[in-house]
């Protein structure tokens, strides 16, 4: 069975005991006789690495969490000052030199259904 991630547990004596539950209803006949023996004994909600007394109050946190979070980066962010692409000039330069190619070869393409066939050679 994989691990719980957040569940109900019992803390006695500011330690937490091994009694877990994903319920907390299933934790109280627990909680009741600790609490007899140990009456600073408290049922605590854990979740993402810390002690919640409730859910909502966990679900609450993380939504706030989430409102204070920066807006993610776009694609074209990159560390640094100026935050671009250092090698853009270059790509687009090698751009700029396909398209002429691709232009002066659709052009000769073009040149060659106007005489004879492409290849030079008659059928």
């Amino acid at each position: 069975m994989p691990p719980r991630f957040a569940y109900w547990t019992i803390i006695a004596g500011g330690l937490p005991t091994s009694f877990r539950a994903a319920e907390r209803d299933e934790l109280l006949p627990t909680f009741k006789r600790i609490h007899d023996k140990h009456p600073d004994a408290e049922m605590k909600y854990f979740a993402r690495g810390r002690l919640w007394s409730s859910p909502e109050e966990a679900r609450q946190a993380t939504e706030a969490a989430r409102r204070r979070r920066p807006p993610a980066r776009g694609r074209e962010w990159r560390p640094g000052g100026e935050h671009r692409d250092p090698r853009q000039r270059f790509k687009d330069a090698k751009q700029t030199r396909n398209l002429e190619r691709r232009r002066q070869r659709f052009e000769r393409r073009g040149e060659g259904k106007k005489g004879k066939p492409p290849g030079g050679r008659s059928r």
